[in-house]
């Protein structure tokens, strides 16, 4: 995607600050953080939400969501307390970006949704 600023960032063309990388994934610190840990976790493979994962590729690029999330949470020191994920699907489910993307979101004790 040209006007995708996610791969923007995964092809290294706008400065982000990553604090983990690998072949699947790319993971940098949210420019708006609503914690004092807020990562963002971004699959490598453009797709632009949920509803277009159809492959087990796909599938295998989520998978390594979660996994990196872990290792993050462990490394923020946050997997002890608790942390959120949040995946935003389409414009109603407040997405802003079309590149689907979760969020990593912890730090402190987080309200709302049970």
């Amino acid at each position: 995607m040209n006007d995708c600023i996610f791969c923007k960032i995964i092809n290294k063309e706008i400065p982000s600050n990553i604090v983990f990388e690998n072949e699947k994934v790319i993971v940098f610190e949210d420019l708006a953080p609503v914690a004092p840990v807020h990562i963002l976790i971004v699959p490598k493979k453009h797709m632009a939400s949920a509803i277009d994962l159809e492959s087990e590729e796909d599938f295998d690029y989520i998978k390594e969501v979660y996994k990196v999330a872990k290792i993050i949470a462990q490394e923020k020191e946050i997997s002890g307390s608790g942390f959120r994920i949040v995946n935003n699907c389409g414009e109603d489910g407040g997405q802003t970006v079309k590149h689907i993307h979760f969020h990593l979101i912890g730090g402190r004790k987080l309200e709302g949704m049970a």
